[in-house]
Protein backbone atom coordinates (compact mmCIF):
# COMPACT_ATOMS: atom_id res chain seq x y z
CA UNK A 1 0.00 0.00 0.00
CA UNK A 2 1.10 3.34 -0.66
CA UNK A 3 -0.02 7.05 -2.23
CA UNK A 4 1.68 8.10 -5.26
CA UNK A 5 4.22 10.48 -3.67
CA UNK A 6 5.76 7.85 -1.45
CA UNK A 7 8.63 6.22 -2.56
CA UNK A 8 10.51 3.86 -0.11
CA UNK A 9 14.01 4.60 1.51
CA UNK A 10 17.22 2.83 1.95
CA UNK A 11 15.97 2.30 5.53
CA UNK A 12 12.44 0.87 4.51
CA UNK A 13 10.52 3.92 5.43
CA UNK A 14 8.16 5.25 2.86
CA UNK A 15 9.94 9.00 1.50
CA UNK A 16 8.62 11.86 -0.44
CA UNK A 17 5.18 12.81 1.50
CA UNK A 18 7.66 12.73 4.48
CA UNK A 19 5.16 11.38 6.55
CA UNK A 20 6.11 7.63 7.55
CA UNK A 21 3.16 6.09 5.93
CA UNK A 22 0.39 8.56 7.67
CA UNK A 23 0.51 11.16 4.86
CA UNK A 24 -2.58 13.49 3.97
CA UNK A 25 -4.14 10.78 1.26
CA UNK A 26 -4.30 7.89 3.44
CA UNK A 27 -3.06 6.23 0.79
CA UNK A 28 -0.35 4.22 3.09
CA UNK A 29 -2.65 3.14 6.08
CA UNK A 30 -4.16 -0.31 6.98
CA UNK A 31 -7.65 -0.99 5.84
CA UNK A 32 -7.99 2.20 3.32
CA UNK A 33 -11.64 2.26 2.13
CA UNK A 34 -11.88 4.91 -1.19
CA UNK A 35 -14.28 7.35 -0.93
CA UNK A 36 -15.95 7.01 -4.76
CA UNK A 37 -18.11 9.69 -3.59
CA UNK A 38 -15.71 12.73 -2.89
CA UNK A 39 -15.97 14.14 -6.22
CA UNK A 40 -20.20 14.48 -6.09
CA UNK A 41 -21.56 17.38 -5.15
CA UNK A 42 -24.66 17.53 -2.95
CA UNK A 43 -28.12 18.49 -3.93
CA UNK A 44 -29.54 21.72 -3.10
CA UNK A 45 -30.77 22.00 0.66
CA UNK A 46 -28.70 18.64 1.57
CA UNK A 47 -26.34 18.77 4.78
CA UNK A 48 -23.47 16.68 4.64
CA UNK A 49 -23.51 13.75 6.68
CA UNK A 50 -22.56 14.47 10.25
CA UNK A 51 -20.58 11.22 11.03
CA UNK A 52 -16.51 10.34 10.19
CA UNK A 53 -14.94 7.50 10.31
CA UNK A 54 -11.34 7.79 12.87
CA UNK A 55 -8.57 5.35 12.75
CA UNK A 56 -6.19 4.90 15.66
CA UNK A 57 -3.17 3.03 15.58
CA UNK A 58 -2.87 0.07 13.13
CA UNK A 59 -6.39 -1.32 11.93
CA UNK A 60 -8.80 0.17 14.57
CA UNK A 61 -11.60 2.32 13.40
CA UNK A 62 -14.37 3.96 15.41
CA UNK A 63 -17.15 6.18 13.85
CA UNK A 64 -17.67 10.15 15.77
CA UNK A 65 -20.15 12.87 15.55
CA UNK A 66 -19.10 15.46 13.85
CA UNK A 67 -21.61 17.73 16.12
CA UNK A 68 -19.13 21.20 15.68
CA UNK A 69 -19.81 20.97 11.69
CA UNK A 70 -15.97 21.35 11.51
CA UNK A 71 -14.77 21.21 7.82
CA UNK A 72 -13.31 17.83 8.07
CA UNK A 73 -11.16 15.99 5.14
CA UNK A 74 -8.92 12.77 5.46
CA UNK A 75 -5.86 12.71 6.59
CA UNK A 76 -6.86 15.52 9.05
CA UNK A 77 -6.13 14.61 13.13
CA UNK A 78 -8.55 15.27 15.17
CA UNK A 79 -9.43 14.86 18.80
CA UNK A 80 -12.34 12.54 19.79
CA UNK A 81 -14.08 11.72 22.96
CA UNK A 82 -13.06 8.93 25.18
CA UNK A 83 -13.94 6.99 28.26
CA UNK A 84 -12.40 9.27 30.43
CA UNK A 85 -9.99 12.49 28.84
CA UNK A 86 -9.63 12.40 24.93
CA UNK A 87 -8.02 10.05 22.64
CA UNK A 88 -6.31 11.50 18.81
CA UNK A 89 -6.82 9.79 15.49
CA UNK A 90 -6.89 10.47 11.88
CA UNK A 91 -9.36 11.09 9.53
CA UNK A 92 -9.79 8.25 7.47
CA UNK A 93 -13.70 8.69 5.80
CA UNK A 94 -16.10 11.40 5.68
CA UNK A 95 -19.26 12.32 3.97
CA UNK A 96 -21.76 10.00 2.54
CA UNK A 97 -19.65 6.48 1.97
CA UNK A 98 -19.79 6.69 6.17
CA UNK A 99 -23.24 5.73 6.20
CA UNK A 100 -22.86 3.19 4.19
CA UNK A 101 -19.62 1.63 6.26
CA UNK A 102 -22.08 2.32 9.68
CA UNK A 103 -24.87 0.18 8.00
CA UNK A 104 -22.23 -2.31 6.87
CA UNK A 105 -20.72 -2.37 10.59
CA UNK A 106 -24.05 -2.74 12.23
CA UNK A 107 -23.69 0.86 13.77
CA UNK A 108 -26.76 2.92 14.83
CA UNK A 109 -26.10 6.65 13.29
CA UNK A 110 -29.22 7.72 14.55
CA UNK A 111 -27.80 6.95 18.03
CA UNK A 112 -27.18 10.15 20.33
CA UNK A 113 -24.94 8.45 22.69
CA UNK A 114 -22.50 7.89 19.43
CA UNK A 115 -18.63 9.71 20.42
CA UNK A 116 -18.35 13.55 19.74
CA UNK A 117 -15.30 15.00 18.21
CA UNK A 118 -14.15 17.69 19.97
CA UNK A 119 -11.89 19.53 17.89
CA UNK A 120 -9.03 19.80 15.40
CA UNK A 121 -6.00 18.26 17.15
CA UNK A 122 -4.03 21.37 18.17
CA UNK A 123 0.32 21.02 18.26
CA UNK A 124 -0.10 20.34 21.81
CA UNK A 125 -2.15 17.09 21.22
CA UNK A 126 0.12 16.34 18.86
CA UNK A 127 3.11 16.13 20.91
CA UNK A 128 1.70 14.84 24.20
CA UNK A 129 0.43 11.89 21.39
CA UNK A 130 3.84 11.64 19.77
CA UNK A 131 5.56 11.24 23.20
CA UNK A 132 2.96 8.65 23.90
CA UNK A 133 3.56 6.40 20.66
CA UNK A 134 7.16 6.67 21.54
CA UNK A 135 7.34 5.05 25.08
CA UNK A 136 5.11 1.91 23.15
CA UNK A 137 7.73 -0.39 22.88
CA UNK A 138 9.57 -0.11 25.45
CA UNK A 139 6.06 -0.24 27.82
CA UNK A 140 5.37 -3.66 25.43
CA UNK A 141 8.86 -5.10 26.72
CA UNK A 142 9.00 -3.99 30.63
CA UNK A 143 5.33 -5.71 30.70
CA UNK A 144 6.35 -8.69 28.77
CA UNK A 145 9.33 -9.53 31.52
CA UNK A 146 6.68 -8.92 34.09
CA UNK A 147 4.23 -11.63 32.76
CA UNK A 148 7.59 -13.91 32.22
CA UNK A 149 8.07 -13.41 36.13
CA UNK A 150 4.46 -14.08 36.61
CA UNK A 151 4.88 -17.03 35.04
CA UNK A 152 1.31 -15.96 32.95
CA UNK A 153 0.89 -18.28 29.70
CA UNK A 154 -0.13 -15.43 27.68
CA UNK A 155 1.95 -13.30 25.03
CA UNK A 156 1.08 -9.55 24.90
CA UNK A 157 1.43 -8.22 21.30
CA UNK A 158 0.64 -4.85 20.92
CA UNK A 159 0.35 -1.88 23.30
CA UNK A 160 -1.92 1.60 22.64
CA UNK A 161 -1.35 4.51 24.26
CA UNK A 162 -4.81 7.14 24.47
CA UNK A 163 -3.97 10.33 23.29
CA UNK A 164 -3.99 11.91 26.32
CA UNK A 165 -1.48 9.21 27.81
CA UNK A 166 -3.75 8.70 30.49
CA UNK A 167 -4.67 4.53 29.53
CA UNK A 168 -2.60 2.22 28.09
CA UNK A 169 -5.03 -0.93 26.29
CA UNK A 170 -2.25 -3.93 26.65
CA UNK A 171 -3.80 -6.38 23.16
CA UNK A 172 -2.86 -10.33 24.45
CA UNK A 173 -3.40 -13.54 23.10
CA UNK A 174 -3.88 -16.68 24.85
CA UNK A 175 -4.94 -20.34 24.95
CA UNK A 176 -6.84 -20.68 28.21
CA UNK A 177 -8.10 -17.92 30.56
CA UNK A 178 -6.01 -15.67 32.50
CA UNK A 179 -6.08 -14.20 35.98
CA UNK A 180 -4.04 -10.84 35.40
CA UNK A 181 -5.18 -9.23 38.04
CA UNK A 182 -1.73 -9.14 39.24
CA UNK A 183 -0.16 -8.18 35.93
CA UNK A 184 -2.88 -4.85 36.12
CA UNK A 185 -1.49 -4.32 39.98
CA UNK A 186 2.25 -5.01 38.54
CA UNK A 187 2.10 -2.81 35.19
CA UNK A 188 -0.10 0.06 37.00
CA UNK A 189 2.47 0.56 39.87
CA UNK A 190 5.76 0.29 37.23
CA UNK A 191 4.01 3.25 34.77
CA UNK A 192 1.88 5.13 36.82
CA UNK A 193 -1.17 4.72 34.41
CA UNK A 194 -4.36 3.47 34.04
CA UNK A 195 -4.37 -0.25 32.65
CA UNK A 196 -6.92 -2.24 29.80
CA UNK A 197 -6.07 -5.50 28.74
CA UNK A 198 -7.93 -7.24 26.31
CA UNK A 199 -7.61 -10.54 24.85
CA UNK A 200 -7.77 -10.88 20.79
CA UNK A 201 -7.38 -13.79 18.64
CA UNK A 202 -4.34 -15.14 16.39
CA UNK A 203 -5.80 -13.41 13.29
CA UNK A 204 -6.64 -9.90 14.80
CA UNK A 205 -3.45 -10.61 16.32
CA UNK A 206 -1.44 -10.56 12.74
CA UNK A 207 -3.91 -8.19 11.48
CA UNK A 208 -2.80 -5.56 13.73
CA UNK A 209 0.98 -6.16 13.54
CA UNK A 210 0.93 -6.29 9.43
CA UNK A 211 3.60 -8.46 7.41
CA UNK A 212 4.43 -10.32 4.62
CA UNK A 213 2.65 -13.11 3.61
CA UNK A 214 4.30 -16.41 1.70
CA UNK A 215 3.01 -14.80 -1.39
CA UNK A 216 5.26 -11.84 -1.26
CA UNK A 217 2.36 -9.32 -0.71
CA UNK A 218 1.59 -7.76 2.16
CA UNK A 219 -1.45 -9.83 4.62
CA UNK A 220 -4.51 -9.17 3.40
CA UNK A 221 -5.97 -9.16 7.30
CA UNK A 222 -3.98 -6.09 7.34
CA UNK A 223 -4.69 -4.55 3.92
CA UNK A 224 -8.23 -5.25 2.75
CA UNK A 225 -9.44 -8.25 4.40
CA UNK A 226 -12.18 -6.98 7.11
CA UNK A 227 -13.79 -9.92 8.07
CA UNK A 228 -12.54 -13.32 9.06
CA UNK A 229 -14.53 -16.21 7.82
CA UNK A 230 -13.85 -19.91 8.97
CA UNK A 231 -11.10 -21.59 7.17
CA UNK A 232 -11.09 -25.68 7.15
CA UNK A 233 -9.30 -28.48 6.04
CA UNK A 234 -12.35 -29.47 3.69
CA UNK A 235 -11.41 -26.22 1.68
CA UNK A 236 -7.82 -27.50 0.57
CA UNK A 237 -9.13 -31.35 0.07
CA UNK A 238 -12.07 -29.70 -2.88
CA UNK A 239 -8.47 -28.05 -4.18
CA UNK A 240 -6.54 -30.99 -3.73
CA UNK A 241 -3.93 -29.55 -1.79
CA UNK A 242 -1.23 -31.11 0.35
CA UNK A 243 -2.32 -31.12 3.52
CA UNK A 244 0.82 -29.98 4.79
CA UNK A 245 0.34 -27.29 8.00
CA UNK A 246 3.44 -25.76 6.93
CA UNK A 247 2.31 -24.91 4.10
CA UNK A 248 -1.52 -24.16 4.81
CA UNK A 249 -0.80 -21.80 7.83
CA UNK A 250 -0.18 -18.27 7.66
CA UNK A 251 1.96 -15.55 9.74
CA UNK A 252 -0.98 -16.16 12.63
CA UNK A 253 -0.44 -20.26 12.77
CA UNK A 254 -3.99 -20.76 11.65
CA UNK A 255 -5.08 -21.57 7.99
CA UNK A 256 -4.72 -19.39 5.10
CA UNK A 257 -7.67 -17.08 4.77
CA UNK A 258 -6.63 -17.12 0.79
CA UNK A 259 -8.27 -20.65 0.94
CA UNK A 260 -11.56 -19.63 0.33
CA UNK A 261 -10.88 -17.52 -2.04
CA UNK A 262 -11.14 -19.87 -5.18
CA UNK A 263 -13.17 -22.49 -3.30
CA UNK A 264 -16.29 -21.40 -4.71
CA UNK A 265 -15.15 -22.35 -8.36
CA UNK A 266 -13.47 -25.78 -7.21
CA UNK A 267 -16.96 -26.70 -5.66
CA UNK A 268 -18.89 -25.54 -8.85
CA UNK A 269 -16.42 -27.79 -10.82
CA UNK A 270 -16.81 -30.48 -9.13
CA UNK A 271 -20.75 -30.73 -9.26
CA UNK A 272 -19.99 -32.32 -12.50
CA UNK A 273 -17.12 -34.61 -11.75
CA UNK A 274 -17.89 -38.30 -10.40
CA UNK A 275 -17.43 -38.83 -6.42
CA UNK A 276 -13.94 -39.34 -5.55
CA UNK A 277 -14.97 -42.15 -3.77
CA UNK A 278 -16.27 -43.77 -6.86
CA UNK A 279 -16.11 -47.63 -7.38
CA UNK A 280 -15.33 -48.94 -10.60
CA UNK A 281 -16.49 -52.54 -11.76
CA UNK A 282 -14.98 -54.26 -14.36
CA UNK A 283 -14.12 -57.93 -15.34
CA UNK A 284 -10.34 -57.43 -14.26
CA UNK A 285 -11.51 -56.27 -10.75
CA UNK A 286 -12.89 -53.29 -9.04
CA UNK A 287 -11.23 -49.96 -9.13
CA UNK A 288 -10.53 -47.02 -6.67
CA UNK A 289 -10.26 -43.26 -7.72
CA UNK A 290 -6.76 -42.35 -6.64
CA UNK A 291 -6.26 -38.76 -8.08
CA UNK A 292 -9.14 -36.04 -10.00
CA UNK A 293 -7.31 -33.10 -12.18
CA UNK A 294 -10.12 -30.67 -12.26
CA UNK A 295 -8.56 -28.17 -15.18
CA UNK A 296 -8.14 -31.31 -17.69
CA UNK A 297 -10.95 -33.20 -16.62
CA UNK A 298 -8.97 -36.24 -15.48
CA UNK A 299 -9.76 -39.53 -13.21
CA UNK A 300 -6.93 -42.02 -12.15
CA UNK A 301 -7.70 -45.02 -11.53
CA UNK A 302 -6.19 -47.87 -9.79
CA UNK A 303 -7.04 -51.77 -9.03
CA UNK A 304 -7.63 -52.99 -5.95
CA UNK A 305 -4.30 -55.80 -6.40
CA UNK A 306 -2.38 -53.30 -8.03
CA UNK A 307 -2.48 -50.15 -6.43
CA UNK A 308 0.48 -48.79 -7.69
CA UNK A 309 -0.29 -48.89 -11.43
CA UNK A 310 -2.93 -45.93 -12.51
CA UNK A 311 -4.98 -45.66 -15.00
CA UNK A 312 -5.35 -41.80 -16.27
CA UNK A 313 -9.61 -42.06 -17.18
CA UNK A 314 -11.64 -38.59 -18.79
CA UNK A 315 -14.54 -37.69 -16.53
CA UNK A 316 -17.12 -38.60 -19.67
CA UNK A 317 -15.42 -42.02 -19.26
CA UNK A 318 -15.92 -42.55 -15.66
CA UNK A 319 -18.99 -40.98 -16.25
CA UNK A 320 -19.81 -44.03 -18.72
CA UNK A 321 -18.53 -46.99 -16.72
CA UNK A 322 -21.06 -45.97 -14.21
CA UNK A 323 -23.47 -45.82 -16.17
CA UNK A 324 -22.77 -49.15 -17.49
CA UNK A 325 -22.22 -50.79 -14.72
CA UNK A 326 -26.07 -49.62 -13.23
CA UNK A 327 -27.02 -51.51 -16.29
CA UNK A 328 -25.21 -54.43 -15.40
CA UNK A 329 -23.36 -53.85 -19.21
CA UNK A 330 -19.98 -55.70 -19.03
CA UNK A 331 -16.96 -53.67 -19.09
CA UNK A 332 -13.24 -55.67 -19.80
CA UNK A 333 -11.02 -53.38 -18.28
CA UNK A 334 -10.05 -50.12 -17.76
CA UNK A 335 -6.79 -50.41 -19.94
CA UNK A 336 -8.76 -50.14 -23.11
CA UNK A 337 -10.10 -46.79 -22.03
CA UNK A 338 -6.64 -45.42 -20.67
CA UNK A 339 -5.05 -46.39 -24.00
CA UNK A 340 -7.41 -43.57 -26.20
CA UNK A 341 -6.02 -40.98 -23.84
CA UNK A 342 -2.69 -41.71 -24.18
CA UNK A 343 -0.41 -39.15 -25.81
CA UNK A 344 2.02 -40.39 -28.22
CA UNK A 345 5.95 -39.17 -27.64
CA UNK A 346 6.24 -38.04 -30.81
CA UNK A 347 3.53 -35.27 -30.11
CA UNK A 348 5.75 -31.56 -29.35
CA UNK A 349 4.08 -30.79 -25.98
CA UNK A 350 6.98 -28.06 -25.87
CA UNK A 351 8.87 -25.93 -29.12
CA UNK A 352 11.65 -24.30 -27.71
CA UNK A 353 11.96 -20.98 -29.78
CA UNK A 354 14.62 -19.02 -27.83
CA UNK A 355 17.07 -22.05 -28.40
CA UNK A 356 18.13 -21.94 -24.39
CA UNK A 357 16.89 -24.41 -22.44
CA UNK A 358 20.07 -26.41 -21.69
CA UNK A 359 21.25 -26.02 -18.37
CA UNK A 360 25.01 -26.53 -18.70
CA UNK A 361 25.77 -24.43 -22.02
CA UNK A 362 27.68 -22.35 -19.93
CA UNK A 363 29.63 -25.01 -18.48
CA UNK A 364 30.94 -25.89 -22.13
CA UNK A 365 34.19 -24.86 -23.26
CA UNK A 366 34.64 -21.44 -25.20
CA UNK A 367 36.91 -22.78 -27.72
CA UNK A 368 36.20 -26.45 -28.28
CA UNK A 369 36.12 -26.13 -32.15
CA UNK A 370 39.30 -24.36 -31.99
CA UNK A 371 40.74 -26.90 -30.27
CA UNK A 372 39.29 -29.38 -32.37
CA UNK A 373 40.94 -27.87 -35.08
CA UNK A 374 44.33 -27.54 -34.01
CA UNK A 375 44.57 -31.26 -33.22
CA UNK A 376 43.57 -32.18 -36.64
CA UNK A 377 45.72 -29.52 -38.16
CA UNK A 378 48.72 -30.95 -35.74
CA UNK A 379 47.83 -34.72 -36.97
CA UNK A 380 48.23 -33.79 -40.40
CA UNK A 381 51.28 -31.88 -40.18
CA UNK A 382 52.87 -35.24 -39.02
CA UNK A 383 51.02 -37.51 -40.69
CA UNK A 384 53.38 -35.19 -43.78
CA UNK A 385 56.11 -35.59 -42.32
CA UNK A 386 55.93 -38.86 -41.93
CA UNK A 387 55.56 -39.20 -45.60
CA UNK A 388 58.41 -37.16 -46.60
CA UNK A 389 60.64 -39.16 -44.16
CA UNK A 390 59.49 -42.29 -45.98
CA UNK A 391 59.71 -40.88 -49.53
CA UNK A 392 63.23 -39.37 -48.38
CA UNK A 393 64.82 -42.92 -47.18
CA UNK A 394 63.59 -44.84 -50.18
Amino acid sequence: MGCTSCSTGKDGQPRGCKNNGTCGTDGCNKLTVFDWLSNMSLPNGEKAFDCVEVRFKNSRKEFFRNAENLSLTIGDLVTTQAQSGHDVGMVTLAGELVKVQMKRKKVDYKDDTLPKIYRKATQNDIDKWENCRNREEEIKKRAREIAIILKLQMKISDVEFQGDGSKATFYYTAEERIDFRQLIKDMAKAFSIRIEMRQIGYRQEAQRLGGIGSCGRELCCSTWLSDFRSVGTSAARYQQLSLNPQKLAGQCGKLKCCLNYELDVYMDALKDFPSQETKLQTEKGIAFCQKTDIFKGTLWFSYKDEPANWHALSKEQVLEIQEKNKNKQPVPSLEEYAVENHVSDDKVVFENVVGQDSLTRFDRPKHSKGRKSNKNRNKKRSNHNNRKRQSKNA
